[in-house]
Order: C-alpha cells, then sequence, then structure tokens
C-alpha cells in the first residue's frame, strides 16, 4: 500500500475517533463537557492532533451537527418504506421526535445557538428535502395545492420541533410526544385538505 494511502486511512480514522468520542460526550455529559482537550485525552492523542482535524470546538460542534441530521435520515428512510404516503408521513413524523428523545443533547446542538443560524439550516437541508419530498408526494395523492410548499415544510417541521421538545425535555414523554406528533401531524393534513375541498 503507497504510503500516501496507508495516511490517508489514518487521517480518516483519526477523524472518526475524534467525532466518535465528541459524540460520546456530547450525548452523555452534554456541550459544556465537550472541549478539544478532552476529546484529545479521551482518544489519547494530543490536543494539536485535534486541530489538525477541526479548527475549533465551534467547528467540531458544526461537523456534530451534521453527523445529527445524516442519524435523523437514516431513521427517515425507514419510514419511507411504508407505501401509503398518509402512514409514510405520520411514521416520519414519530421518526423525528423518536429521535430527538434517543439523542436528547445531539438534538439540542442541532437546533440550539452553539451553531449559527445558517450553518444549521445548511446541515438540515437534506432532511428539509425529504419532508419537501413528502408533502410533494401527499400533495398529489390527495390533488390539494399547497399554495407555498416551503411556507407548508416550515409549518411541519415546527410543529414536529415543539412536540419533539416536549418529548425529550421530559414534559411529556417521548412515547406521547411520539403519538402527539401523529395526532398533530393528521390534523393538519386534514386541515389542508379540508380546505382545498371548500375551495374547490
Amino acid at each position: 500500500m503507497p504510503t500516501s494511502t496507508r495516511r490517508a486511512r489514518e487521517r480518516a480514522s483519526t477523524r472518526e475517533r475524534i467525532i466518535e468520542a465528541a459524540l460520546h460526550v456530547l450525548e452523555t455529559e452534554g456541550v459544556a463537557a465537550l472541549t478539544i482537550r478532552r476529546i484529545a485525552t479521551d482518544i489519547e492523542y494530543s490536543a494539536p492532533v485535534v486541530y489538525q482535524h477541526f479548527a475549533n470546538k465551534d467547528a467540531l460542534l458544526l461537523e456534530l451537527v451534521a453527523h445529527g441530521h445524516r442519524l435523523m435520515l437514516a431513521s427517515f428512510r425507514q419510514a419511507a418504506e411504508e407505501p401509503d404516503i398518509d402512514l409514510r408521513l405520520l411514521r416520519t413524523a414519530s421518526e423525528y421526535v423518536r429521535f430527538a428523545g434517543e439523542h436528547p443533547h445531539l438534538y439540542e446542538v442541532m437546533n440550539g445557538t452553539v451553531v449559527d443560524a445558517d450553518e444549521r439550516r445548511h446541515a438540515a437541508e437534506p432532511a428539509i428535502a425529504v419532508v419537501k419530498e413528502l408533502l410533494a408526494a401527499w400533495s398529489d395523492a390527495h390533488d390539494v395545492v399547497l399554495a407555498d410548499p416551503d411556507e407548508a415544510c416550515e409549518i411541519i417541521w415546527g410543529t414536529l420541533y415543539g412536540i419533539a421538545s416536549l418529548g425529550y425535555l421530559g414534559t411529556v414523554g417521548n412515547e406521547r410526544a411520539q403519538r402527539l406528533a401523529e395526532q398533530a401531524l393528521r390534523a393538519i393534513l386534514l386541515g389542508w385538505q379540508t380546505e382545498a375541498t371548500a375551495k374547490g
């Protein structure tokens, strides 16, 4: 194996270890415990090695936000196997809330102010795109014209965020939050259908 290839693999492996260690600290102790020095200690490297991969804690947090959205997307893909579009949307809503309950500290970083709003939005784009695709499929299936698809997506996203927050903060518990998310989404979709029928 060429030296350059081996070095590239070692570098990728080290980066992955940094992310895994950071994720573990974040999930078990919260964002306050997450420092470059702590991560370096946990992976048994010096801090400069971590800095070779991430310029600072903010860069590491941004990578964790992106990682969190990739994990969330993976859970959405499970819901995508549901053939009925209404049930697919409801399962996606439930998966969103379940994810928040299972990864409360990561979810908080993904949606909180420790990462710049534009960067958070950019990291969330793939997940938002999935919701937009689901809404477009639902709209076609029910012959409902959504006046502003982006606004419709934000209504769904905001509703799920609020209910997920009730769940992961322990206000109502995660299982109840998942049921509430499905009920809320069902009510929103019914409202759009009723509105379309009234206009028709």
